[in-house]
């Protein structure tokens, strides 16, 4: 795959430098109009040059047309009103600048001017001059101009089949976690629906301006969406790889991921913005994949693996990361994730069958159903059952505990009477429960062993009727 995205990309470039025509040395200059320019001074290219909350002069010799410039075009974009003259002759405009907000009329972010073939000199002595503003960009950009360029416009077909076959890819894996998610109602399945949702929006979005001619204040727009997107896939990829892979780190995960996925935001460039907040939410996920390979958790090591490429690519090839890479491992992590989560859930179905019907001659044990097979777990070890997401955890007598591949409502559902569901991620055995005590504005259950267990007010009233008093001794302390 990566050789056909080279390959793509190269043959775009080379169709494009074919088809310009040499524009410059760029100059800026002072003045009011193309034939009293005055005081130019050279610059590197228009990328150089900030119209922002101003008017801006440029010209630039031209070379001869090329053999297949037959209908030569001046190409502009950016964040900016244009004017353009050349040879002297007016070409026409994008827009209207002017030297005010009020003068200026916004212009099309990418917006294509035709060049008479008439005013072309034949000695190749060409000069283009163009006048810039812009003063409804919203926001300040660190490089509003895109580029002014002459020739004609190579539609990058070779990078949008790409990028939009990678959304497509990104859609149907939100559909298919999103089918996950309302079978199984687990938390990763909704998650990874959202990330793939997030970054086919973001593909769309990234190459809206090869999709529409929008006016150029509506770029503030864009970029903004573009980091919020980024923003999000780092967050929700931290929040997956955590949940999956981390459970008891997830809260301190995302504490980490909040301020530096945010810490972005400190960056002056829009693209840079993006960039740091992909890569700082791959670094925690990182972090999260590893404790999962270190605890042994299945699929830890391959996610890790894929998270260490992507770091990789954004290190090499930043602007490639942005453009195009991006999706293209957006959509190759996810699509392999989709295909292991209906795997999983398949096995899971097959396992709990399985579990059932041998717990049917067990009454007195829970089958319990691990990375590593099955444990049947004495119902009278279990102290206490945590919710963590797709797993529950059985805190179990001793200081051991044991990660079962259930959630708690399937449990509320199978365990005897003597386990109550005291709050909404947490199920206690009333044999190992000592006291009921309340804790400022909250209420705790102190059991044999381990921490204290939250107790919510609406399962309180519940809790206490199934208190028995010469098991427990109930009482209620204020600190």
């Amino acid at each position: 795959m990566w050789r056909a995205v080279l390959v793509a990309m190269l043959a775009t470039a080379w169709a494009t430098a074919a088809q310009a025509a040499r524009v410059g040395p760029w100059e800026l200059c002072a003045g009011t109009g193309p034939a009293g320019l005055h005081d130019c001074r050279p610059v590197a290219g228009p990328r150089e040059v900030d119209p922002q909350g101003r008017e801006r002069w440029m010209r630039a010799p031209v070379g001869p047309r090329g053999p297949n410039d037959a209908t030569p075009t001046l190409l502009v974009a950016g964040a900016m009103s244009t004017e353009a003259w050349f040879n002297g002759v007016r070409i026409g405009a994008n827009g209207r600048p002017g030297a005010t907000a009020a003068e200026e009329h916004p212009g099309l972010y990418q917006a294509a001017i035709p060049i008479d073939p008439s005013l072309w000199r034949g000695d190749g002595r060409n000069e283009l001059v163009v006048r810039m503003s812009a003063h409804h960009a919203g926001l300040r950009f660190a490089h509003p101009v895109g580029g002014v360029w002459i020739g004609r416009y190579a539609y990058p077909l070779g990078m949008l089949a790409l990028t939009f076959g990678a959304a497509g890819a990104l859609a149907a894996a939100a559909f298919g976690f999103g089918a996950v998610y309302a079978m199984r109602r687990t938390g990763s399945s909704l998650m990874l629906a959202a990330l793939s949702g997030v970054a086919a929006a973001q593909a769309l979005v990234e190459n809206l301006r090869n999709l529409v001619a929008y006016p150029y204040p509506l770029h503030a727009w864009r970029v903004g969406a573009i980091w919020m997107l980024a923003a999000a896939f780092a967050l929700l990829l931290v929040a997956y790889a955590a949940v999956r892979f981390a459970p008891r780190r997830r809260n301190l995960l995302l504490a980490v991921a909040v301020p530096s996925v945010a810490a972005s935001l400190l960056h002056a460039g829009f693209d840079q913005r993006t960039g740091w907040a992909l890569v700082a939410g791959v670094a925690v996920a990182g972090a999260a994949a590893a404790i999962g390979v270190r605890a042994g958790r299945p699929g830890a090591a391959p996610v890790l693996a894929y998270l260490a490429l992507f770091a990789a690519v954004a290190a090499i090839s930043p602007s490639w990361l942005l453009d195009l890479n991006f999706f293209l491992l957006a959509a190759t992590l996810l699509i392999p994730l989709l295909v292991a989560e209906v795997v999983r859930v398949s096995r899971d179905d097959r396992a709990r069958e399985t579990a059932l019907a041998r717990a049917a001659g067990r009454p007195d044990r829970l089958t319990v159903a691990t990375a590593r097979g099955v444990e049947l777990t004495p119902l009278g070890d279990i102290v206490a059952i945590l919710g963590a997401d797709d797993y529950a955890e059985l805190r179990l007598a001793g200081g051991r505990s044991l990660l079962h591949d259930a959630r708690l409502e399937q449990l509320s559902a199978e365990l005897p009477s003597g386990f109550v569901r005291v709050h909404r991620s947490a199920i206690a055995n009333l044999a190992h429960a000592e006291r009921l005590e309340r804790d400022g504005a909250r209420w705790r259950l102190h059991m044999s062993e381990g921490a204290a267990l939250p107790v919510s007010r609406s399962r309180l009233a519940a809790l206490r009727d199934a208190l028995d008093p010469p098991q427990v001794a109930a009482r209620t302390s204020a600190r």
